[in-house]
């Protein structure tokens, strides 16, 4: 999604005005797609944009996680990470890389989902469910 028709779109979805850095660190988030951190985030942005100002970036991140238009990813580590897709997934964190992948399985989201549907838990309201799988690439699997 770096239309910028789209990505206006989803920013205005979200109740926001549409400003230059908004659609930088939004556009950014797309290009890197890979669950980037925010210094990771700035430092893409800096290429063609130097006076960009870390701390602008670092509000954008979390005005976009509150309104749901981007998902904090917390790894392993504690480190912060982002994510813009929008369609349901998981996500498989690689402990020696540090790696986060996407996790597509309809099958395993729906038992989830049905399992909490009957299943609730006393006092709280499940807004959303994502499995985050946490372990190593094994390099001698077989097939």
């Amino acid at each position: 999604m770096n239309d910028d028709r789209q990505v206006r779109e989803r920013i205005t979805e979200a109740g926001l005005k549409v400003t230059p850095q908004r659609l930088i660190v939004l556009k950014t988030l797309y290009e890197l797609g890979s669950h980037p951190s925010a210094e990771q985030v700035i430092e893409h942005i800096r290429r063609d944009n130097p006076h960009i100002i870390t701390g602008t970036v670092y509000n954008i991140l979390e005005v976009f996680a509150g309104k749901g238009i981007i998902k904090r990813v917390k790894t392993e580590d504690g480190i912060l990470r982002y994510d813009a897709l929008k369609e349901k997934h998981h996500h498989i964190y690689c402990t020696d890389t540090g790696k986060i992948e996407d996790y597509y399985d309809t099958e395993l989201s729906l038992m989830l989902d049905d399992y909490f549907r009957r299943k609730k838990i006393d006092g709280f309201e499940i807004e959303e469910l994502n499995l985050h799988i946490i372990g190593k690439h094994n390099t001698n699997r077989k097939n």
